[in-house]
């Protein structure tokens, strides 16, 4: 199976450094696995790396779409892995750098999504209550998880089985939730206080830098909070700002507080969701053997 090394961990505790310092050692090519970075634009309040930051390492999925548009993890997975072939054809080892978890593991696992354009007034017709009828003979199981009020997903579930003759509930089962690839992740980490002093400093480094300008330059340009790109951490909390009702400093204490919140929540998904290894960053020498040791096998 083709080798790919994933480094993830918790928000600001260093993966894109460590992730060019990989590369370099193992003439590797960089996936970026955020689901903010994505978007141009976006720059400061994202933690985006720089061009010079880059230090020539080859970076992908940074600064491709529009932050007016959608992006799904569908998206991601099917772009991702184009990459990875396209970097191990070139002799390069892929390395996925980045938290977006739920991304990172659609790419290394066997998931099939059935992402298909749904076009509401096709089912102007029928009411909830009878595509939920409809579903409940060909895909009983799948309304364990969709709400009768949940249109969209109705829809999309009725959808599929139209397109494949197999309800959403069918495909999954078929799904042997394997990776796929030969993948090393690693985790890096650091200690509770240590981790939210990062936090605390890049914040004020990103105001520092200018983030209320960048939001403000996006509201001008016509997104606005209900817009997916502006829903991230670093981003939405300017809502009420702008509307009058906090103040700046304010503004960079729910941020603080929020990234910590999120922090916690990545510590408990990649610990429940992935086979990794973990590796303080005061111990990045240890990690760099581990990966050098399992890129020889």
């Amino acid at each position: 199976m083709q080798k790919v090394l994933v480094i993830t961990g918790p928000t600001a505790v260093g993966k894109s450094d460590f992730g060019i310092s990989v590369a370099k050692e193992l003439d590797g090519e960089i996936i970026s696995g955020d689901s903010v970075q994505i978007y141009r634009g976006l720059d400061i309040g994202s933690g985006k790396i720089t061009k010079e930051e880059m230090q020539g390492i080859r970076h992908y999925l940074i600064d491709t779409k529009d932050p007016f548009e959608d992006y799904s993890v569908a998206e991601f997975q099917k772009e991702a892995r184009f990459l990875i072939d396209k970097i191990a054809a070139d002799n390069r080892l892929p390395i996925i750098v980045g938290g977006t978890g739920l991304y990172i593991k659609a790419v290394l696992y066997d998931y099939e999504f059935n992402e298909e354009v749904i076009k509401d007034e096709e089912y102007d017709d029928l009411s909830n209550e009878e595509i939920y009828e409809i579903l409940k003979k060909v895909d009983p199981k799948c309304l364990d998880k969709i709400h009768i009020n949940n249109r969209k997903r109705l829809i999309r579930a009725l959808n599929i089985y139209h397109k494949t003759n197999k309800g959403i509930s069918a495909i999954k089962d078929a799904q042997k939730h394997e990776m796929i690839y030969d993948a090393l992740i690693i985790s890096l980490t650091s200690s509770r206080e240590e981790l939210y002093q990062r936090i605390d400093k890049r914040v004020d480094m990103m105001f520092e830098k200018g983030l209320e300008k960048e939001v403000e330059t996006l509201l001008k340009k016509g997104l606005t909070f209900e817009h997916k790109a502006l829903s991230a951490i670093g981003y939405r909390q300017f809502k009420d700002y702008f509307e009058g009702k906090i103040t700046l400093d304010e503004v960079k204490e729910l941020i603080k507080r929020d990234s910590r919140r999120f922090a916690k929540r990545q510590y408990t998904w990649f610990r429940h969701q992935f086979k990794t290894e973990w590796f303080d960053i005061g111990n990045l020498n240890e990690a760099l053997i581990r990966i050098k040791e399992w890129y020889d096998e």
